[in-house]
């Protein structure tokens, strides 16, 4: 399990003066790109290949309030990769100074290139990089049918419903 600090900002709270959703996002994705580049997978890596991260989703479980002025701990875990290494699934946690658990956050995402921007699968010299992560206790093997597991599909409208 890979953890990083942080330090509540006023900015950081939203009008009830308690942790903003937006900024649990922002702390995940930091965490997230600290273990990547502590792994050798860094902004310069995915730049040099042309591929970087898409998000398909973050589902967020909120369980105490978080406020300004005691620092918190976010934690992240591989819980999944594809065989192709195409898609990768990380868990979350948030924890206080007495480690009680804050919140937790489970996301799915997939590499994309960014010339086609189109899922991929990762280079060699990264997919070796990514296979040595290490990996949480649950990890597990994903499959295509993981990416839909929850049944959202688009449904678009015509653009005269939406006047």
């Amino acid at each position: 399990m890979y953890i990083k600090e942080f330090e509540i900002r006023w900015s950081d709270l939203d009008a009830n003066r308690h942790l903003a959703n937006s900024a649990y996002q922002n702390f995940m994705s930091h965490t997230r790109m600290a273990f990547l580049i502590e792994n050798g997978f860094g902004q310069k890596d995915m730049a040099q290949y042309e591929v970087g991260p898409v998000i398909f989703y973050e589902h967020i479980y909120y369980f105490r309030e978080v406020f300004q002025g005691k620092p918190i701990k976010v934690s992240v875990e591989v819980t999944g990769m594809s065989e192709d290494l195409c898609f990768f699934e990380f868990k979350h946690n948030f924890y206080d100074q007495k480690g009680r658990n804050l919140a937790h956050c489970e996301m799915l995402g997939a590499w994309m290139n960014l010339k086609e921007r189109k899922i991929t699968s990762l280079p060699e010299a990264l997919a070796e990089k990514i296979e040595k992560f290490p990996r949480a206790e649950n990890f597990k093997v994903l499959t295509k049918e993981d990416t839909r597991k929850h049944g959202k599909l688009p449904a678009d409208k015509n653009p005269e419903e939406l006047k």
